[in-house]
């Protein structure tokens, strides 16, 4: 094995054996300690994951595979939240816990993924030309995610409207869901584009390769599998003890720790000149988000013991409803297929705003501001928005006229 290889997974093994003894062992330690051990573990084997998963697209054809891909990705978070949800059919009190992890690692992903993406991506393009870069184009294909993830944007308004999320809305979003996978395996397959240890695993004699990536998915999987209840025990309990709002730390330490090898590999793109495949991967893993994710947590919730919803109190009410708005306003930004630098830095700007004003009433302000700036977008906009709708119905015949019309430019526009 290369030691370019060796060494990342090398220290990779070493995070994640400390909470590997823990488990096996059955020995417990004090909560804040549990945190950085099960949260290493996490982590580390998020990273491992991520890179397993982006090295079998060497062997692995087809839009469907590359998407289930996508879905193994991002098990570290699905593991903790489910494992919330489910809880909370015993324990009431850890239904905040799902929703606050669910509300947080969306927000996370669209208000400091997308933001910092770009923004990289057009200064490091000003600086390459030499000229004011001002925003980043996409390519036509993306408007069927972009869709996608519309539609779920406004499904999920019935979730703060009616106060709970009900297993039938469930069932509908994991359709939805089953029915994007479907679309994509028709869809054309590039050459993957890999960086990093991916990159040198995707390069190792097939044999190797396919030995070591399905290994690689098997140990990874079973470290997140081990580590997270222990991980949102431990979140939660470090929280009491110390005095900090358990909510807080659940929305946001556990999808930080959990989503950090997704924005890494994204930044790697930007920092390559491929910004619009960064920003389309992000795009993708927000659909698996408010499709499977959301649609998933009833259904973990009637498993372990609760009823065929999840009632939501005024301040997860809140949460969702900020949540949906922020993502009307990042599709209603893109509706054009470009994310101008103005976009960007709002949606950053507003993220950090919810933690300088974090009270009830700040953040209905908030929501009011998203609705404002998004339905500006809407109006600029407005000649985009049936074809985005309509782009997850659309046969195959229409997406290959709609891709012969659309903006063939490079990924960044200058002015």
């Amino acid at each position: 094995m290369p030691t370019r290889l060796l060494r990342p997974l090398g220290l990779c093994a070493v995070l994640a054996l400390p909470a590997l003894v823990l488990r096996l062992t059955g020995y417990s330690v004090i909560p804040p300690v549990g945190l950085v051990l099960f949260g290493a573990a996490v982590v580390a084997s998020s990273f491992v994951l991520a890179w397993a998963a982006e090295a079998a697209q060497v062997d692995i054809s087809g839009g469907l595979a590359i998407a289930v891909l996508a879905v193994i990705a991002v098990l570290p978070e699905y593991a903790v939240d489910l494992y919330l949800a489910y809880t909370a059919g015993e324990e009431p009190e850890y239904v905040s816990y799902a929703a606050a992890n669910m509300t947080g690692s969306n927000r996370l992903l669209l208000g400091l993924g997308w933001s910092v993406v770009v923004l990289v991506t057009l200064a490091l393009a000003r600086h390459r030309s030499g000229r004011t870069v001002r925003e980043l184009v996409l390519d036509s294909g993306y408007r069927v995610e972009l869709g996608f993830l519309a539609v779920a944007s406004l499904a999920a308004f019935v979730i703060p409207v009616t106060g709970e999320l009900s297993l039938w809305l469930g069932f509908a979003l994991i359709g939805f869901f089953v029915f994007y996978l479907w679309k994509v395996s028709r869809a054309e397959p590039g050459e993957p584009d890999l960086v990093g240890p991916a990159a040198t695993l995707g390069g190792l004699p097939r044999r190797s390769r396919r030995a070591l990536v399905v290994t690689l998915f098997v140990l990874s999987a079973a470290v997140i599998l081990a580590s997270a209840e222990p991980f949102a025990d431990a979140l939660i309990e470090t929280g009491t003890r110390l005095g900090i709002d358990q909510f807080l730390l659940v929305q946001w330490l556990a999808p930080l720790s959990s989503e950090a090898p997704e924005f890494i590999v994204a930044i790697l793109f930007a920092t390559r000149g491929k910004g619009a495949d960064a920003i389309g991967t992000l795009i993708s893993s927000k659909v698996n988000q408010w499709t499977l994710l959301v649609g998933s947590l009833p259904l973990a919730y009637l498993i372990g013991g609760g009823s065929t919803a999840l009632s939501l109190d005024a301040r997860q009410i809140e949460e969702f409803l900020l949540t949906a708005t922020q993502t009307v306003l990042g599709v209603a930004a893109l509706l054009a297929l470009r994310f101008p630098r103005w976009a960007a830095w709002t949606l950053l700007t507003l993220f950090a705003a919810q933690f300088v004003f974090p009270g009830q009433t700040a953040r209905y302000v908030l929501v009011l501001v998203y609705a404002v700036l998004a339905t500006g977008a809407l109006v600029a906009n407005r000649h985009h928005i049936l074809p985005t709708l309509a782009a997850p119905f659309r046969g195959r015949q229409n997406e290959r006229e709609t891709a012969d019309t659309g903006d063939s430019r490079k990924s960044v526009n200058s002015h």
